[in-house]
Order: C-alpha cells, then structure tokens, then sequence
C-alpha cells in the first residue's frame, strides 16, 4: 500500500485498527503479535493502522502508526504507558480516521481508544486478552495494592465492550473466567516467524549456530529469552544453575532485561558462575536471536505467569524443546517426553532432569522433533485465519 506525499495512507476502504501499550523498541511477545498482524495484513491489501503510545525510538512503517502521548515507566524501561486523555489530537485523529474494524490487544490506554473509535464510528472491537494482568498490577502496585482492584474492573469493563474476546489457547479460559469475563470466548492461536526460516534437517544449523557462539561439544546449552523478572521464573533458573554448576558441563544464554536483572548479575558473581553464564540484554536483530535458539539444546521456562508463550514456539521452530511447569497455561499444548518436557517448580527437579538428558542427547532430539511438529505454526498461515474472521465479523456486524 502507497503512502501520499503528505505522509496519509490511503485508506478510501477503511482501515482495520491494531491497538497495543508497546511497539517497537519494545520487543516482547505481544509486540511481535501486532507487529505480524500489521505485516501481513498490508500484505493482503487490508490496510492496518496501529495506534500505540509514544516512543522516542521508533521507525517509519509501510502503514500507518498513530501514536499518542506517552511517559516512560521508571521500572520497566523501554517500557511507556499512554496518557491520552491530555493528548488532544490523538482523540480527533480517530474520529477522522475511518476504520473498519478494531482489534485491541491490550486492555489499558490503547484499549480503551479502541472503545472510543467503536463508539464513535460504530465498528466492531475485538480484544484478545494476552497476559496475566493481574500478577503485572500486584508487582506494579505491591506499595498500593488498593489500586489493583481498581484496576482489574476496568480491565473486565474493556473486554465487556468488546464484540469478541480472542485468547490465544484454550487453557486461558480459565484466568479470564478468573477475572470475571463471562462472555463468550474464541481461540485465535499466535504464529511464529521463525516457522519457514529453516527447512528440512536443523543438525547441521544446530551446529553451526553453536560453533559461532562458542559452545564447546561437551557443554549442554541453555536457553532463556524473556523478561527478567521474578514472575518468569529467573530465579529458579539460576538456582538451577548452582546445583548444576561442577556437576554437569553447561553454557547459560539470558537474552532480554527486566526489573531482576541487576539481582541476577549479583546472585552470578557471587556463585562464580560468570564463565559459564551470560546476560545479552535485548537482541533486537531476529537473525541474531534465530542464532541463539538455534545453539540451545534446551529452553528454560518455568513460568506459571504465561498464558501461550511466543517464545516457547520460536525455540521450537529453530529445533530447541522446552522445560516448563506442570500444570502451567504454557504447558497446555506440551506432552511430557513427546514435544517438551514438564517438572514441577522446584531448582532440583530441573537439575535433575537437565543432567539426565546432558547424558542422554538422544532423547532431546526426539522431543525437538515433536515439537517442531506440533508447536510450530507460520504468522501467514494465522493472518489467512484471521482475515476471514475480521471479515466475517464486519458482515455480521454491518447486519446488526
């Protein structure tokens, strides 16, 4: 789709909205999602327009991205929350921008101008509910914690506005009822753009990607891509690694940052595990983090703070199965042995299971196979999905 020379995208046949808290430099798993939705629909001719807070760093797009005033979260950077209510353009640019259908994939300041446009313009809202709000707000406001109910009603009044409520496996249904959505749910599954990187037989990348990296042939190597912080499970990773650490020969790869990272770096130095653990920060260049996934043998996850976890689906993709907690939402889609492992949440049982298959690699071949089988779905194959369900939710919307 062509951008004029004032800067507007044409958009004589209604735009279809994409509303998200973050977009690029922020990169997480929701971001990625808006991200491959916007692409791939443009590549449909279904012109997006994401709208999103404000970011110093950001760069130009084959379709339009409105963005609204913002202020960085001081615990949380390149993370920024949206104030639009003392921004006064961004509320006459959606009413003057003619949008067909929106799709809000965040409850809080950008979702609530997707309830503004569906007013206005008498559109359909879907919201797809991606994350664990709750544990978020109880860490965000652990000094005020009379806030976060405040707040989870606002988040029930989002979705109750919406026309549909997406959730990205069946599993969340149960957080969602949890927080009091009693409407009725859809399951629209998240891609993955590392499915079509690699073909056929990965041993030969496997290989490659660890010779680059520097994991020597008789070290198992670790994996975690993801926030740094305690709801993830970092902690008990680097547990994990004290109890493995002269036990097993391993290499630990941390890719991200958070709120822990600092604590992480500490809890490092004084194990003297610095030769044998490193934190990257973010790695922005996909190709770079393809590398990275592709030299791990295992990815750890023990998370029970994610509901379908991108990442878990990229380690899969480049070959690499994960651990994660039994009884875990990220858990739903994996069969212990067959495309993954399960343990409970404790440091000696990944210890245990780590060096049992550090001893018996053959074993993580099969998983890996499994789960690039199962886990592994393209961002093109989902957005074909999706733009049969956006236009069927415009007709039947319009038949109202």
């Amino acid at each position: 789709m062509a951008k004029s020379t004032k800067g507007e995208f044409d958009s004589k046949e209604g735009l279809y909205g994409l509303f998200n808290d973050s977009f690029p430099p922020i990169l997480d798993g929701v971001t990625l999602t808006v991200q491959n939705y916007a692409r791939f629909l443009a590549e449909k001719g279904m012109t997006p327009c994401v709208v999103t807070p404000w970011n110093p760093e950001h760069s130009s797009y084959p379709y339009e991205v409105m963005r609204y005033f913002s202020l960085p979260i001081a615990n949380r950077k390149p993370y920024r929350y949206g104030y639009p209510k003392v921004d006064p353009f961004i509320w006459k640019r959606l009413r003057s921008t003619p949008f067909k259908l929106v799709h809000a994939h965040c409850p809080f300041s950008s979702g609530r101008l997707g309830v503004y446009v569906k007013k206005k313009q008498n559109v359909p809202l879907i919201g797809t509910f991606h994350s664990k709000y709750k544990q978020d707000l109880e860490h965000s406001f652990r000094h005020f914690p009379w806030c976060v109910p405040i707040i989870m009603k606002r988040i029930l009044a989002f979705f109750n506005a919406c026309d549909e409520v997406w959730i990205p496996q069946g599993y969340v249904e149960e957080t969602v009822r949890e927080y009091g959505y009693r409407g009725p749910l859809t399951v629209v599954e998240n891609g993955n753009d590392f499915a079509s990187i690699y073909k056929g037989d990965l041993r030969e990348v496997k290989r490659d990607a660890k010779k680059e990296l520097g994991v020597k042939e008789d070290e198992i190597s670790l994996l975690f891509v993801g926030q740094h912080i305690k709801e993830k499970g970092v902690d008990i990773i680097l547990k994990t690694l004290k109890q493995l650490s002269g036990n097993v020969k391993f290499k630990m790869n941390f890719i991200g940052n958070g709120y822990y990272s600092g604590e992480m770096q500490e809890f490092i130095r004084h194990e003297g595990l610095d030769d044998k653990v490193t934190m990257h920060g973010i790695i922005t260049d996909r190709e770079e983090l393809a590398k990275h996934y592709a030299a791990a043998d295992l990815f750890l996850f023990p998370s029970f703070y994610d509901n379908a976890p991108l990442v878990v689906r990229e380690a899969a993709a480049l070959g690499t199965p994960s651990i994660l907690l039994k009884g875990s939402t990220a858990a739903e889609v994996v069969q212990n042995g067959k495309n993954g492992f399960l343990v409970n949440r404790t440091p000696q049982e990944f210890a245990s299971l780590i060096t049992y298959l550090a001893q018996n690699r053959d074993e993580i071949g099969d998983v890996a196979a499994g789960a690039r089988f199962s886990l592994v779905r393209s961002w093109e194959d989902v957005l074909e999905e999706v733009s049969e369900r956006y236009k069927v939710i415009i007709d039947r919307y319009g038949r109202k």
